[in-house]
């Protein structure tokens, strides 16, 4: 199964951006482990802080995958474009979040990419990704 993973603004920034709350790893680092837990699958990992990229990003990877792991972070209660396009593709989509968005500030408890996808992964950490990834390859 080719996999993309989508991730949005700041994620870049994983491993040193509020540890406490997002963990000590930064992505690529996770993103190889992914990658050799799952070596039957073709992961792909794309990252931007810019959300017309993302889109972008989406509408490519929506027509060349069979799944897209989406985690548009602050994007999630912003981006009616990005929920926009998770729409427009035929692929599957799920949607991660590191931390808990429901145990945070009352504005994190809002996304527009909710209602687009076929299931949302919150407050897991990282394994949150791993989740997605068992969830995708059930028939």
């Amino acid at each position: 199964m080719k996999i993309a993973i989508i991730n949005g603004p700041n994620l870049n920034m994983l491993g040193q951006r509020e540890p406490q709350i997002y963990g000590s790893q930064s992505f690529e680092s996770y993103f190889e482990t992914l990658q050799n837990s799952y070596s039957n699958h073709t992961l792909t990992y794309y990252q931007s802080n810019i959300e017309g990229e993302l889109v972008t990003a989406i509408q490519t990877y929506g027509s060349t995958t069979e799944a897209i792991i989406i985690n548009p972070a602050a994007y999630s209660h912003t981006s009616i474009a990005i929920a926009d396009a998770i729409a427009a593709v035929p692929c599957k989509v799920v949607e991660v979040h590191i931390s808990n968005i429901f145990a945070r500030e009352e504005y994190r408890k809002h996304s527009y990419v909710s209602s687009r996808v076929s299931g949302v992964i919150t407050g897991l950490g990282l394994y949150g990704y791993n989740a997605a990834i068992n969830y995708l390859q059930q028939p």
